[in-house]
């Protein structure tokens, strides 16, 4: 039914975890959003694009039921993660206590790193399960700080229980931050009811929104604590006030902006997320749990990520021991789109991967199932 709405290969894309398919009609929006206002026209063509980014900010507050005030547009989490801890007083005092999991990608405790160097970083042992709230609850101890949670896990196919988590955050004192880039258009998030304090994600993987497109969300609760340090002409209350005298914070999310703005990333993926948006998210899960339960019956003793709904991504990761470099093979040469990392291989159906897709990985995984 959604396949004919996405931009497929001759393969079976199972690479959602990475890359999302882009939308047959996202190159008419894209050149009718960017090009269209900067060749089309001989006027001034900032406005029509200042307009597309507002748009990104207008269809991510859809996505995640919150205030479009609330986000700010980013070039990546990275980049987004560094701004923000640097912009809170808390988080940069000598000795502030960050936990985050051995688990959560690289790149988020590189910026945590070099951006607080002052501050204690706690670990999660990657041998732990994070879907398992008693795994968090013997390493929430009443000195932290700051929380940092993935909501889901590219490499282990574990969910994090958000439900107990920022509540019990909460309670403790601490400030948590969520981020999604791994689930993001698969696992529903509702940030009014969940309520963290801040949310970093990217619309490269299930929004299937390209790179380049990353966003920030700071509850309003904690942006009025928020001063930050890296900023430009956009994070000002009035950009085009032009005096460089007064320097005044946006009263949003755009304080953490910064200069002159990206623009063609955000015109992919605000039609990309506005797609998903009215689709659903809840949508996408019930398709993606129904083809993973598949999966796990197929994979039997090979399946090392979670089998129960509440506890797993949209990932299933398989090991079949001495059998995997064989498997992948197999698949390969089925045409099946997979990648592998240490814990195993990555399978990861979206809305648009239909029986026939999925047939065709089960044949061929069949020979080596237990």
């Amino acid at each position: 039914m959604y396949q004919n709405d996405f931009v497929m290969p001759k393969s079976v894309y199972l690479l959602n975890h990475s890359v999302g398919r882009p939308l047959q009609s996202l190159r008419q929006a894209f050149d009718e959003r960017f090009f269209l206002p900067w060749q089309g026209s001989g006027r001034e063509p900032w406005g029509d694009w200042l307009s597309v980014v507002e748009d990104f900010r207008v269809q991510l507050a859809r996505l995640f039921n919150s205030e479009t005030r609330l986000f700010c547009p980013q070039v990546n989490l990275s980049s987004g993660l560094t701004k923000l801890v640097q912009s809170h007083s808390r988080l940069r005092r000598p000795g502030a206590v960050i936990l985050m999991s051995e688990n959560d990608f690289p790149s988020m405790g590189f910026a945590l790193r070099q951006a607080l160097p002052e501050a204690e970083i706690r670990f999660i042992p990657a041998n732990l399960d994070v879907s398992l709230a008693e795994v968090w609850q013997a390493h929430l101890t009443d000195d932290i700080d700051l929380v940092f949670i993935s909501h889901a896990y590219s490499n282990t196919g574990q969910q994090a229980p958000l439900d107990y988590l920022i509540p019990k955050v909460r309670e403790l004192g601490a400030l948590s931050l969520v981020d999604v880039a791994q689930a993001a258009g698969v696992l529903p998030l509702d940030l009014n009811a969940l309520k963290p304090d801040f949310m970093l994600g990217s619309s490269v993987k299930w929004l299937c929104g390209g790179p380049g497109a990353a966003y920030l969300w700071v509850s309003a609760a904690q942006l009025v604590h928020c001063s930050p340090q890296d900023v430009g002409w956009f994070s000002h209350e009035n950009p085009f006030e032009f005096d460089i005298h007064d320097f005044r914070y946006h009263d949003s999310a755009l304080k953490f902006w910064g200069g002159t703005p990206s623009v063609a990333p955000f015109a992919l993926a605000a039609h990309s997320i506005g797609y998903f948006a009215e689709l659903g998210s809840d949508k996408v899960r019930q398709h993606n749990l129904m083809q993973l339960q598949r999966i796990w019956r197929q994979a039997g003793d090979a399946l090392v990520s979670p089998s129960d709904a509440a506890r797993c991504s949209g990932t299933a990761i398989l090991d079949f021991g001495e059998d995997q470099q064989a498997v992948v093979e197999a698949l390969t040469q089925a045409d099946i789109s997979l990648d592998v990392r240490k814990q195993g291989m990555r399978i990861s159906p979206h809305i648009y991967n239909g029986e026939q897709d999925l047939q065709r990985l089960l044949e061929a995984l069949a020979p080596f199932c237990r």
